[in-house]
């Protein structure tokens, strides 16, 4: 049997989504959890593998097993084995053809800064903090050349070991809510840092460092040492995988988002 699950967890503490032999690794705890009630090793895949410090609303992971336990045994007994900051939030049996990479066609991430001049306190590693004020007019009139497909090389790490620096970015919005600026951005996939690197630029425009159309000629230049400095990890959150319907898997990241409303 296939399975799909869906998980939420704060990333602060970990490396990231993909195991590693020497840090800890959601991935790794989602492993364990799922094998001890399986009573086998469990390996799963996820819709995509967030780095370290980021955090995720609705992750999208499906592993197989011949286990035979109800829908309801692989969400509180998973969470049973596992962190207080990771959380499966449901699990549904799959056709054999679901793969939580391959058959998603978009995914959406939020970049959440708390722009005031106080720190946070509650909100610690949970938001990326920005005192000097931010002009969210200026950051979206930026954002406007990004959609659509383009070469994201001035975007991506000079470590992204993707094929291609080809990527087609369906939505970027950009909302005030008070103190908090989002940055909401989906695509059919993204290369290693492109949400952090865009909010890097994005957010020194909106501060007056750089004029609007910088993030045009980032893009076009289509050299990493072009861009701007990567964004910090904190705020930076999956918010949901999309999926063609015949799966039918939950969508409820909207309703989990614990920031004001957008």
């Amino acid at each position: 049997m296939k399975i799909a699950i869906g998980i939420e967890y704060c990333g602060a503490a970990y490396s990231g989504w993909q195991r590693q032999k020497h840090t800890h690794s959601i991935q790794e705890y989602i492993e364990s959890a799922l094998s001890n009630v399986a009573d086998h090793d469990v390996h799963v895949h996820c819709a995509g593998r967030t780095d370290a410090g980021v955090h995720a609303l609705q992750q999208v992971a499906h592993f197989e097993t011949g286990a035979g336990r109800d829908m309801r045994s692989w969400v509180l007994g998973g969470n049973v084995h596992l962190p207080p900051d990771i959380c499966i939030l449901w699990a549904q049996p799959v056709d054999d053809d679901f793969h939580a990479r391959f058959s998603a066609t978009s995914r959406t991430y939020c970049y959440t800064i708390l722009n005031r001049v106080a720190r946070p306190g509650i909100l610690s590693h949970r938001v990326t903090w920005v005192c000097r004020h931010i002009d969210e007019n200026l950051m979206r009139r930026a954002s406007a050349c990004l959609l659509g497909e383009h070469d994201f090389t001035s975007y991506r790490s000079i470590e992204c070991q993707a094929g291609t620096p080809m990527r087609n970015v369906k939505r970027l919005e950009i909302h005030r809510a008070g103190d908090f600026i989002m940055m909401e951005i989906e695509a059919n996939a993204f290369l290693h840092h492109m949400v952090r690197n865009i909010a890097g630029v994005l957010m020194a425009i909106g501060m007056g460092k750089a004029p609007p159309d910088w993030s045009r000629q980032v893009l076009d230049a289509r050299d990493r040492t072009q861009g701007g400095v990567t964004a910090p990890a904190d705020g930076l959150y999956l918010l949901r995988a999309e999926y063609p319907e015949k799966y039918g898997l939950p969508v409820c990241a909207d309703k989990l988002w614990p920031f004001p409303a957008r």
